[in-house]
């Protein structure tokens, strides 16, 4: 089985995530892709996260029909920080023998030394790197030779912080989150909508 991990804050989930996902999936030839949001995750302490039950909420709502993408709840349930070591560590206890792929962006590439037990997951899978607006991904200088596969992402600058901007401002966002996360956002009151 070939299987990818995709973590995220999702803070909140957009089409530029859905677009990663079903790319992944296509490109990596996936029989599944496990997208993760993180419960706490460990980089983003401090910063203005919606509580995890509606990120995961969101994530679903958003990734809900794309075929062999599933979303779990693992990290967002747990009361520890979420890790990605400790995640790929548990999914790969239930899966042996599977090959595991990391679905990650190229800002997380190039500063990848700074996760926790870094060099465990370069061990442990295939880095799929998503250049950001149509650049070509740069590694972190501190990693040694790894395994890595670009993924062809369409240039898109939709980000998670604009979008956050723009439901504090009552902007309709729903062309980049599309209408099922833009109703959940705005029924619950999420980033001052």
């Amino acid at each position: 089985m070939k299987i990818g991990l995709f973590g995220g804050s999702f803070n909140p989930p957009h089409r530029a995530h859905r677009a990663l996902a079903q790319l992944a999936v296509e490109q990596l030839a996936l029989d599944e892709l496990i997208v993760m949001p993180a419960g706490q995750p460990w980089q983003k302490a401090g910063s203005a996260l919606a509580l995890a039950e509606h990120r995961l909420a969101m994530t679903r709502l958003l990734l809900q029909d794309l075929p062999r993408v599933q979303v779990s709840a693992w990290e967002a349930e747990r009361a520890e920080p979420s890790t990605s070591i400790a995640t790929l560590e548990h999914l790969q206890a239930q899966h042996p023998g599977a090959e595991w792929f990391l679905v990650i962006g190229q800002d997380q590439y190039e500063k990848f030394s700074s996760w926790k037990r870094w060099p465990e997951l370069l061990q442990r899978s295939t880095l799929a790197v998503a250049g950001r607006a149509g650049q070509l991904p740069h590694p972190d200088p501190a990693l040694p030779a790894h395994r890595s596969v670009q993924l062809a992402l369409p240039a898109d600058r939709i980000s998670a912080t604009a979008l956050r901007a723009d439901c504090a401002r009552g902007a309709d966002i729903s062309p980049m989150v599309g209408p099922d996360v833009a109703g959940y956002i705005a029924h619950h009151h999420l980033y001052g909508a």
